[in-house]
């Protein structure tokens, strides 16, 4: 009786875990590669900017290729200074499948981006962001809300991206900033893997139902720097917030992005790094200089 009534248990548990990953809101098809690259990577470019590749298909995050000396445009009269150039000019980048945007902010969508990137170019990103890019002309934009999911099929490859829960600082502040998400990457094709991009998120309550309802992740991208408004208001994770994401999500394995790039970021990589090798995690965190990339196997 005890064993039917784990039993139960078990299947009861996976039915309401089926029932919170919802059906995808969107579907896109892309057209196939005659020979598809088999590299499965993470490339790191600057800031929140990465090449994620996965058997043919290539996604570019939170696109900013401004130089350093450049500076971008944070709202209410604020601006903060490039300190470093990208590892690619944006002309040279490779044929880009979609564009995967956390939030609309000149650091991560800049102006030079704004106007050269192909309007027919698939972008996924916020709702709230989704209407203005429009407004700028984008016609392939898909705007999802929290939990909700873009279905991506290109060939014997598809990814599943899902909206994860983001808050940009702490709530008084993150009212007066744009929204913002992270998604979860589901790859499936010849082998599988999950990648978890945290976006310009804090550790707030809504992340702890994330580990829930995907458990297994294999690499998270963490969004750090400790950005800071007015000196005063931290918005995006410092060294301590990021120890506390990758203790919460358990990745097989972190990289660290959105760093040392611009003057608003107060919390400097080699912070990271003390807290995480005090915190016995070193093993799990891999550090990726501009340029750099990152290989991965997916599971068979």
């Amino acid at each position: 009786m005890k064993r039917i009534l784990i039993l139960l248990a078990l299947l009861v548990g996976n039915f309401a875990m089926a029932q919170q990953v919802a059906a995808p809101r969107y579907a896109l098809a892309l057209p196939a590669a005659e020979a598809p690259a088999a590299e499965s990577s993470v490339q790191f470019i600057g800031t929140a900017t990465v090449l994620i590749r996965y058997q043919g298909l290539t996604i570019l995050t939170d696109p900013n290729f401004l130089h350093k000396g450049d500076h971008v445009h944070l709202g209410y009269g604020l601006t903060s200074e490039r300190l470093t150039n990208p590892a690619i000019e944006f002309e040279a980048l490779p044929p880009v499948d979609l564009v995967l945007l956390s939030h609309l902010h000149d650091d991560h969508f800049d102006k030079m981006v704004r106007e050269k990137l192909d309007r027919n170019i698939p972008i996924v990103t916020t709702g709230s962001a989704s209407g203005k890019l429009r407004e700028m002309g984008f016609r392939k934009v898909y705007g999802l809300e929290t939990w909700e999911a873009l279905q991506v099929a290109k060939g014997a490859a598809s990814l599943r991206l899902t909206s994860m829960p983001g808050r940009h600082g702490p709530l008084a502040a993150a009212a007066l900033l744009p929204s913002v998400m992270g998604t979860m990457l589901d790859f499936d094709g010849a082998g599988k893997y999950r990648i978890y991009v945290s976006g310009d998120t804090m550790v707030y309550d809504d992340i702890d139902e994330i580990p829930r309802r995907y458990p297994g992740i294999d690499l998270a991208l963490l969004h750090l720097g400790g950005t800071r408004i007015l000196g005063l208001v931290t918005v995006t994770m410092d060294a301590k917030e990021g120890v506390r994401m990758l203790r919460l999500i358990a990745p097989q394995r972190a990289i660290p992005i959105h760093y040392n790039d611009y003057t608003v970021f107060k919390s400097p990589l080699s912070d990271f790094q003390q807290a995480v090798e005090e915190a016995g995690l070193a093993d799990k965190v891999s550090y990726l200089k501009h340029g750099e990339t990152y290989r991965f196997t997916p599971r068979r």
